[in-house]
């Protein structure tokens, strides 16, 4: 379960960027809150505040109970802008949320395991999906999906179907749609192709030797042939 905390925010913040910088220079960050049919309120909140709920082991995903002018809001990060280079928080979108009401997340998705029939063939478990998109109440957003990937095969894949779910959580998308594949590695394709090449190569040369030995053979018996009937 996720955990729940507080983040006092201030309102009557200036819309445009030149006041979002002013705010940033300051030690705030601007944001937003909306949703469940209330109009969109500017904030902002202190960006030590806003680190400290971000690093929980919920993320992104912590449920986060905003006070704005003495009310009470909770809420969940639906978008978060980073400076491309600093890394800073440049802005956030918080969305109310009901407590017992389902809301869509994207949860992270950790393989671990070690799959030792694609290590045997020289392959790798290729990744195609980081995160999982699941429905959820806000109380029962599980912090991470983990799953064991030790029996995965080469060209085998593993799909959302086959992750067991914690109680109250499903997933809102395909649920055949796949999230790790066992494939050879492009170097060992490669290297598969070049000792298939050289196999060929053995093998015509092995009958082309046998075919000029043959012929050899047979140009030998007619010369002898030759000379008996000189003879």
């Amino acid at each position: 379960m996720p955990d729940l905390l507080l983040l006092p925010a201030t309102t009557g913040r200036e819309p445009g960027s030149r006041s979002s910088r002013r705010l940033r220079r300051s030690g705030r960050v601007p944001a937003v809150v909306y949703g469940m049919g209330a109009d969109p309120i500017t904030i902002s909140v202190d960006s030590s505040d806003l680190r400290a709920a971000l690093n929980t082991d919920a993320g992104l995903n912590a449920v986060i109970t905003l006070q704005v002018e003495g009310d009470s809001q909770l809420s969940i990060i639906t978008d978060l802008q980073r400076h491309p280079v600093r890394r800073d928080v440049l802005h956030v979108d918080f969305l109310r949320v009901d407590p017992d009401a389902e809301v869509v997340v994207d949860v992270p998705l950790i393989l671990f395991g070690e799959a030792k029939k694609i290590t045997q063939a020289n392959g790798m478990v290729d990744q195609v999906a980081h995160h999982l998109t699941l429905v959820a109440r806000p109380a029962d957003i599980p912090d991470e999906i983990r799953f064991d990937v030790s029996d995965l095969d080469v060209g085998s894949s593993l799909r959302t179907s086959d992750i067991v779910l914690p109680a109250g959580v499903r997933p809102a998308g395909d649920p055949d749609a796949p999230f790790a594949v066992g494939v050879i590695t492009r170097s060992t394709m490669e290297f598969m192709r070049a000792e298939e090449a050289a196999e060929a190569a053995d093998e015509l040369a092995e009958v082309e030797a046998a075919d000029a030995a043959e012929a050899e053979a047979e140009g030998g018996g007619e010369s002898g042939d030759e000379e008996s009937d000189r003879s």
